[in-house]
């Protein structure tokens, strides 16, 4: 038996015995994974300072600090997320209690990924903990450094069994999704995201997927374009752009280009200073392979910023180019990368017409005084999210589901959505073996006086309410004279 089999096959064993059920139980795991985020911050920074040359408060702001906000959210709010939640009652289920019952799924398997290594593992992790699961916790093996703590420091917090680490490359995560799992959360790029799908097909497994894609940005030649371009420029270069939901393009009007071009260069200069490359908070491309991928992509455009590169330390300079069409190499892909081509339209209708001649992205950005044109833009587009006059910050709002939909993903979490998305919702009515009169019109033989009966439910609720009295009051009557 692999050692991917044996962990999946304790944790079952381990869910089975009914330990996450209890909320004191799961609690307790939140609380000892809050304890494992606050005590291990040295080393958490430390391996993500190795593998993607980001600072010791980069890493508090964009990896831990969400985490240790999920966590206390779900320990204050768990008793509410787990309680029965009542419905709408029909007329022949007006005296019964009609509720949904969130309870576990049972084992989970979470798929990392490297970009923020640890934000887009343990997040899920908190979701899953708090609906009572089991879970599997699959770190990417391209962030070697940080799944290595992951996977020795991680069992020390929290319960081996339940929630057992297990690293490796492809073949270990192949391995892995040959197991039947109760639901796979995967987050990565789409072509892996279809290839995590028919490996759960095969066991009926429902899968989260947070993918990525293009994210457009559309900016108003009329909004204060200044602002604008400063907010834009903190949201795809920073993590170097390694970041599912930066900016992927810019779209604005020819006569707004120059002006952005030197605003963003501007904001880098400011941001970075001069030399990026010296910049404490300037990372690194994650290998090689991906920086060669980057570089390849401006074949075509024109660089009006930036540019420069290293391949021996995975250094790109955060570049901005022109001349790009919707055919060229650039826009052919997710960049995933410091490179911030912008592409000129006529205006809204051109760049409501180029976003929805592509895939459905993870995120819209809209930078615009017109609240019209806002509107309009979520109108006559679609994507996981729709953000105005800022980048990347929906993120942190633990109320607004985190999701793409059709080639970005599927599902979403954050806050209670975690916690929905790894429950099930089992549908409950408890009935009582009394006032059977009232259940009479159910029963054969069936008359056109039943039916008139049932047509109720169409009623306005003052005319329902008055026909539920009459039958109650009539079903207390026939039961007091026998």
């Amino acid at each position: 038996m692999s050692r991917q089999q044996l962990a999946v096959q304790r944790a079952r064993k381990s869910f089975q015995t009914g330990k996450t059920k209890p909320l004191e139980s799961r609690i307790h795991q939140l609380r000892n994974l809050l304890r494992f985020v606050t005590e291990r911050r040295r080393d958490i920074a430390e391996a993500v300072k190795k593998d993607l040359s980001k600072s010791e408060h980069g890493t508090e702001l964009f990896e831990t600090l969400g985490v240790e906000g999920e966590i206390k959210l779900a320990i204050e709010k768990l008793a509410e997320w787990a309680a029965p939640r009542p419905v709408e009652k029909s007329l022949l289920t007006i005296s019964d209690e009609v509720f949904m019952h969130p309870e576990p799924l049972g084992v989970v398997l979470i798929i990392g990924a490297w970009n923020y290594p640890w934000a887009v593992t343990l997040q899920p992790l908190v979701g899953a903990i708090a609906a009572g699961n089991a879970a599997v916790i699959k770190p990417s093996e391209v962030c070697c450094h940080s799944a290595k703590v992951m996977e020795e420091l991680l069992p020390q917090y929290l319960d081996k069994d339940l929630y057992p680490v297990v690293t490796g490359g492809v073949p270990e995560t192949q391995e892995l999704l040959r197991q039947r799992f109760d639901h796979i959360f995967y987050t990565g790029s789409s072509a892996v995201g279809k290839l995590v799908m028919e490996a759960a097909a095969r066991n009926l497994t429902p899968v989260t997927l947070e993918l990525g894609g293009k994210s457009p940005c559309y900016i108003d030649k009329n909004c204060d374009i200044t602002v604008a371009c400063r907010r834009i420029t903190w949201g795809k270069f920073v993590n170097c752009g390694q970041t599912c939901i930066a900016p992927d393009y810019v779209l604005c009007d020819p006569s707004i280009q120059n002006r952005v071009q030197e605003e963003i260069k501007n904001c880098i200069k400011e941001f970075y200073t001069d030399d990026p490359k010296t910049f404490e908070d300037y990372g690194r491309i994650i290998n090689k392979r991906h920086f060669k991928r980057i570089m390849a992509l401006m074949e075509g455009s024109t660089v009006v910023v930036g540019g420069d590169s290293d391949e021996s330390q995975c250094y790109i300079a955060p570049t901005v180019l022109k001349n790009v069409t919707g055919e060229s190499k650039v826009m052919k892909e997710e960049i995933f990368g410091p490179l911030l081509p912008i592409i000129t339209v006529s205006g809204v209708d051109e760049a409501i017409q180029f976003i929805n001649e592509r895939e459905k992205p993870l995120v819209i950005y809209v930078f615009s005084n017109d609240n019209k044109l806002i509107k309009r833009v979520i109108a006559e587009t679609s994507s996981g999210a729709l953000l105005a006059n800022d980048c990347l910050v929906h993120f942190t709002v633990s109320s607004l589901p985190f999701g793409g939909v059709g080639n970005s993903g599927m599902g979403c979490y954050h806050g209670r959505y975690g916690f929905d998305q790894l429950s099930h919702m089992r549908s409950c009515l408890i009935k009582q073996l009394k006032m059977e009169g009232v259940n009479s019109m159910r029963y054969p033989p069936h008359t056109a006086k039943k039916l008139e009966t049932q047509h109720t439910h169409t009623q306005s609720p003052e005319k329902t309410a008055q026909i539920i009295i009459k039958k109650v009051q009539c079903t207390m009557a026939t039961t007091l004279m026998v």
